[in-house]
């Protein structure tokens, strides 16, 4: 058998084409060819893929996940939802406390916060 002598070389646009064109590789292994061959993402503003893919079952199940999750988010952070042009579920930042004054019982702690508050 004869071996062949030579190299190729293969651009980051080869692999992008390539990659765009199969649907045999898992993420992962996606990922490491990119990686691997300096090939970006086709497209930036391309939709991600479901997690649930075709499963309808599975899909409903996540998305209520996902609202109970958000809905528990919310609930933390005290926030109410604002609706924007791009975005209706930015949440607005709770409220923080005003800063409460030194307490009187504890002198050492009073001394060190005048000495911070002079070197303002």
């Amino acid at each position: 058998m004869e071996r062949k002598v030579g190299s190729s070389t293969v651009t980051a646009k080869e692999v992008k084409a390539a990659l765009e064109k199969t649907r045999t590789l898992t993420g992962e292994e996606e990922k490491v060819l990119r990686m691997r061959h300096g090939a970006g993402a086709s497209s930036t503003r391309a939709p991600l893929p479901r997690a649930a893919g075709d499963n309808q079952e599975l899909g409903d199940e996540l998305l209520l996940i996902e609202m109970q999750l958000l809905k528990a988010m919310r609930a933390r952070a005290g926030g109410k939802p604002v609706a924007s042009a791009n975005n209706k579920h930015v949440m607005t930042p709770a409220p923080t406390p005003a800063p409460a004054k030194a307490s009187a019982g504890n002198p050492t702690k009073d001394k060190i916060v005048r000495a911070l508050r002079k070197k303002k």
